[in-house]
């Protein structure tokens, strides 16, 4: 592909808007020649100067000289405008997690396969500095041996149900703990192979109306025989709190949190150790993503977080959802087999 690469956005919501502002104002090598939202309000309060303001992704696909998609609607429609992408001939970069069922992952995943055209997954923490850097120290051995992985993911407020409806969301495990999944494997460098898990509700009480949790906690055991623990949580209303370190035979290495080493006691109305929010924590991560999609588009090379990366990411969510439902471990290859539990379990 040559540049500028004519991109489309699906999906005007929070991460949408942030995408389609990032190829607008800074992405060089991209242009953005369109946009799609089925909702009237949310397209006429772009704030951006658009050539195609369609209401259907669809309209968008059908464009002339249309060369990739950026998929960032409601995780339950993930997998059909996948596929939709890729039987276009378009190259995707889609949001996580791919689907809300490993038989549409794998579904998508194939027909991506089956059109051979790129696909990179919206795991920006990848493309932070930090977590770049940790990476670069595991890999030159500066901690040893990987030995155990922890992690915590803490929003600063309760979702809207309908925001965290695990038949739209998938559920706080899996729409929060994927990225700390996908790290996990990432760092530790080894796959998972059994998880167990604990879910609560305590605090979002509106959450009871649509089954979900709002605090669970995930034990994770690697095949190399690493171990790991990943917290999430809705309620952290001192900040938003994200915080992962890998222990290893030689030394630790860590990423977020206070650097004070003396207790420090943090409150919604006192936060001296909480950090910015989402979308400005990892404001340049998100950049950086694109920025990695264009460079891999135009250079044809394959994006470095691929549809396997989602997959496996997925299985891990799905197993540790299983897990808090039935309060059991669950293997891996028992939810890759398709095992699931019977509704009386749920």
């Amino acid at each position: 592909m040559k540049a500028p690469l004519n991109i489309a956005v699906f999906g005007l919501g929070r991460m949408g808007r942030l995408y389609a502002q990032t190829i607008a104002k800074q992405a060089p090598l991209a242009r953005l020649c369109a946009v799609a939202e089925p909702d009237a309000q949310a397209r006429a309060d772009l704030p951006l100067d658009v050539p195609c303001v369609c209401e259907t992704a669809q309209e968008a696909l059908a464009l002339p000289g249309l060369d990739a998609v950026v998929i960032a609607t409601p995780t339950d429609t993930h997998s059909a405008l996948v596929i939709a992408a890729a039987q276009a001939g378009k190259a995707i970069f889609c949001e996580k997690p791919l689907a809300l069922t490993l038989a549409e992952t794998r579904a998508a995943l194939d027909v991506v396969a089956q059109a051979g055209v790129p696909l990179q997954v919206g795991f920006m923490r990848r493309f932070d500095t930090a977590y770049r850097q940790a990476r670069q120290m595991i890999d030159h051995g500066l901690i040893g041996r990987p030995v155990t992985f922890k992690a915590i993911g803490r929003d600063p407020f309760c979702p809207r149900p309908a925001f965290a409806d695990p038949a739209r969301s998938g559920g706080l495990i899996l729409d929060m703990g994927i990225h700390d999944f996908d790290l996990a494997r990432w760092l530790v460098g080894s796959e998972v192979e059994r998880v167990s898990a604990e879910g609560t509700l305590l605090v979002c009480d509106d959450l009871r109306a649509v089954g979900d949790f709002d605090n669970a906690v995930i034990n994770l055991r690697f095949e190399s025989g690493a171990l790991g623990n990943v917290e999430v949580s809705r309620n952290a209303f001192y900040g938003y709190d994200i915080r992962t370190e890998v222990l290893g035979s030689e030394g630790i290495v860590r990423i977020g949190g206070a650097k004070q080493p003396e207790p420090m006691l943090s409150t919604r109305h006192a936060a001296p150790a909480a950090g910015a929010y989402l979308m400005n924590r990892f404001a340049e991560a998100y950049r950086a993503q694109l920025d990695h999609f264009v460079d891999c588009l135009l250079d044809d090379q394959p994006p470095a977080v691929s549809g396997a990366d989602a997959l496996a990411a997925f299985e891990i969510a799905l197993a540790a959802t299983y897990a808090a439902q039935t309060g059991t471990p669950v293997t891996l290859k028992a939810v890759q087999e398709g095992w699931r539990p019977a509704p009386s379990a749920l």
